[in-house]
């Protein structure tokens, strides 16, 4: 039964499922120099030089699952210990070097950085290079290449260097906590901090007495994730970890698709403001087009205020594929509603530290939202809402959509430039950072093409054909 798609998240996994399992038990700090011990017991390492650093490196994961470091405001670190097995960045020659004559790239190289060896073979001096790349366009053998880190390769918004001990560095200004990284790195060397604690705490004390109860917001992505047990289940087991309810982050999705939509009408042009990658890229990147970033609080949000809005003594958990919405439950707009989240990653790991088999339970109902809000999950739902939601107010009768639908961040990037040229022939840009959108999350169990149509599927089972009729059945809120 295979739960994760590479094994550095199954040793994500294991660490945080053992953290979990002492915070439980009240055993954690007892026990913090074990965990290391019970993921690697052996004295024969498994992923590294020799066992003791791979233990050295278990030790900083097991610190960035209980919350990592407090002086870093960034929800994503790099273990500097565990970076160090990648090849140099930078370009290069390679075997391919065949020694001709013509040494265009010696031509091309404006700092003296080509030399030749006695084969005539080209070397390229570091200390010169400057990183043009004019030397790799000019080989006709296409003999020099660019090598750049998986975690270069990954963030597109270039917020990843290189430090002067050859580990990962990223820079906080650029970084916008969507965990691309995170997923890329081969050797799990950068990680999103962890705050399963918070949450622990928070069923616990519920669970103990406290008046006070504590409701789990899911993100639509769920309905692609848990494929070896039924939505159902896993609905069920959540109740079974302590979770009073169970609410569909899709129903504040019905809930901003209906006032974006308005917005929209109002404004005549917008940004979405559903997934906070992008939202943070938009205010680094693009500052002077913040201002048409919607207003709108995001599903999470706008669900979670609903609820504390209408039920007294009430915590919210949001669950989802998002590393960044660990970042966005910190910002003063939201942090009124949402007490702490967590990645899908994160509810294995906490399933399986109190032994809670979801395929062994009795199927529990989800069934809050509308087919529109539950296709949020991925990229072009965000767009088809909107424009039932113009069409359900009669906005469309005044007001034409043309949505420009941005399938990670590069899209999202190229859209934002041109309409600061005012290039851009749309009026609303649905920004998804992660490829897919929100099914690509760094913080999912899997990863591909299959989960969008696993999307379409559950959006197509709710029981509220349209936004109307999820959100007229909401009780309202008190005055």
């Amino acid at each position: 039964m295979r739960k994760f798609d590479t094994k550095v998240q199954y040793l994500k996994y294991e660490v945080l499922r053992e953290v979990a399992r002492q915070a439980w038990d009240d055993t954690l700090l007892d026990n913090l120099l074990d965990i290391p011990k019970l993921i690697v017991p052996g004295k024969e390492p498994t992923m590294r030089c020799c066992v003791y650093k791979e233990r050295a490196i278990l030790t900083e994961r097991v610190k960035i699952a209980m919350g990592g470091d407090p002086d870093n405001p960034n929800v994503i670190e790099v273990i500097d210990i565990a970076c160090d097995e990648c090849p140099a960045a930078g370009y290069e020659v390679t075997d391919s070097c065949r020694g001709c004559l013509a040494h265009r790239c010696e031509d091309a190289c404006r700092r003296g950085a080509i030399t030749f060896d006695s084969k005539r073979e080209a070397h390229i001096d570091k200390s010169k290079c400057v990183e043009c790349g004019q030397c790799a366009k000019v080989c006709p053998y296409t003999a020099i290449v660019n090598r750049k880190r998986p975690c270069q390769n990954a963030c597109k918004i270039k917020a990843i260097s290189i430090n002067d001990d050859s580990a990962a560095a990223i820079d906080n200004d650029k970084c916008i906590a969507c965990g691309a990284c995170v997923y890329q790195c081969p050797f799990g060397a950068i990680m999103d901090k962890s705050y399963l604690l918070n949450v622990i705490d928070l069923l616990k004390k519920s669970g103990g007495g406290e008046n006070f109860k504590v409701y789990a917001v899911v993100a639509p992505s769920i309905s692609s994730q848990f494929s070896y047990a039924k939505l159902g289940q896993v609905v069920a087991g959540l109740k079974k970890l302590g979770f009073s309810s169970v609410v569909e982050a899709a129903l504040g999705a019905d809930m901003v698709a209906q006032a974006e939509s308005k917005e929209l009408a109002e404004k005549g042009f917008l940004t979405s403001s559903c997934c906070p990658a992008f939202v943070s890229y938009v205010k680094s990147a693009f500052p002077e087009l913040t201002p048409y970033v919607s207003h709108n609080l995001s599903p999470m949000a706008a669900v979670a205020k609903y609820i504390k809005d209408t039920t007294p003594n009430v915590r919210i958990v949001f669950i989802g594929p998002c590393t960044a919405k660990k970042a966005e439950v910190r910002l003063p707009s939201v942090r009124p509603y949402v007490d702490a989240a967590m990645t899908f990653e994160e509810l294995q790991a906490l399933f399986d530290s109190r032994d809670v088999d979801v395929t062994a339970l009795e199927e529990d109902a989800l069934d809050d939202a509308s087919y529109f809000g539950r296709i949020f999950a991925r990229c072009g739902g965000l767009a088809e809402a909107v424009a039932q939601g113009l069409k359900e107010q009669a906005l469309d009768e005044t007001f034409t959509l043309k949505s420009c639908s941005c399938d990670g961040i590069e899209e999202c990037r190229m859209a934002l430039l041109k309409k600061s040229k005012n290039a851009l022939d749309a009026n609303f840009i649905e920004g998804m950072a992660c490829v897919g959108g929100c099914i690509g999350g760094a913080g999912c169990l899997t990863h591909g093409e299959k989960n969008r149509a696993q999307v379409d599927s559950y959006g197509r089972e709710a029981r509220e054909k349209t936004i109307g009729d999820a959100l007229s059945a909401l009780a309202p809120v008190p005055d």
